[in-house]
């Protein structure tokens, strides 16, 4: 998912390779401006306020941004006595974040003996993601993490033949299936409802959400657990699969043009949780406008 995560460059599950001559790093981190405006709600507060956002990509994790100490309110910081280490950036202090009413502890870090080649995070500060309200961009929330610039979802319609059977009998046949291409992970197939036999879809308790395509649910078929899943309201960014249905290729046999689809390893997700005070009707919306000061 993006630079780092999953199956991307960054990641150590990467799908592709570097073409250098000498071996690479087995971790490789990397800092870039985020070139957005970004913002720190907490407790009915703007904390933080920055353009000059860096954003940290480390292997296997989510991208963080970090805010330069001068765009955070000073009075939101209190240092907790806490110094941890990281195994790439050296110390890290850890700050607890106070407003008038509130309290949160070890919500926010900051790395404090940077070796010299991470200069560009000297003097920044993060905040953990589900210790704060809410972050934005411009006016507009951000949901799950910091929005990944490399991460791309890209939807393409085909006419090949989907077959979906479970033991002898048939789950889906769709001569116009669409296919999702999404960054770090194998292509998904998604099948019209009108070609699906949903007597067999079972619905399951439990949603994950997903920062780029919203909320899913999950289905069983037969005894294959979650064997299937939708996105009954995608956001609008990926709307092209709102209410279609893909399967898993490992729980039940998935045929396209009579070959045999196979999972292919590190395509596991770890799935995010919802934010701090998110209502259903603001994850299905995608992004919320922002409190007023």
């Amino acid at each position: 998912m993006g630079l780092s995560w999953q199956q991307g460059p960054l990641s150590a599950g990467a799908v592709g390779h570097f073409l250098t001559p000498q071996p690479l790093p087995e971790r490789l981190l990397f800092a870039e401006r985020l070139r957005r405006r970004m913002r720190v709600r907490f407790n009915d507060a703007w904390i933080a306020d920055s353009e000059d956002v860096i954003l940290l990509h480390e292997p296997g994790r989510y991208p963080v941004a970090y805010f330069p100490r001068q765009d955070i309110d000073e009075h939101a910081l209190v240092p907790s006595g806490k110094v941890t280490h990281h195994k790439d950036l050296g110390d890290t202090t850890w700050y607890t974040v106070h407003t008038a009413e509130r309290t949160t502890e070890r919500a926010a870090w900051q790395f404090t003996a940077l070796p010299a080649h991470a200069a560009a995070l000297q003097g920044r500060i993060a905040f953990a993601w589900r210790a704060m309200d809410a972050f934005y961009e411009e006016d507009e929330r951000i949901l799950g993490h910091a929005a990944d610039p490399y991460h791309r979802i890209d939807i393409r319609s085909t006419s090949r033949t989907l077959d979906v059977r479970h033991g002898d009998t048939v789950i889906a046949r769709s001569e116009h299936p669409v296919v999702l291409y999404e960054s770090g992970f194998a292509p998904r197939w998604y099948v019209p409802r009108a070609d699906i036999d949903e007597t067999r879809l079972r619905p399951v308790q439990g949603r994950t959400f997903c920062p780029y395509k919203g909320l899913c649910d999950y289905y069983d078929i037969g005894d294959a657990q979650r064997a299937a899943w939708s996105y009954r309201d995608a956001y609008r960014q990926v709307d092209r699969i709102s209410n279609l249905v893909s399967f898993e290729p490992d729980k039940v046999e998935v045929y396209l043009d009579g070959t045999r689809l196979h999972l292919e390893p590190g395509q596991n997700v770890v799935p995010h949780g919802v934010d701090r005070g998110l209502e259903v009707d603001e994850v299905n919306a995608g992004a919320a406008a922002p409190p007023s000061s």
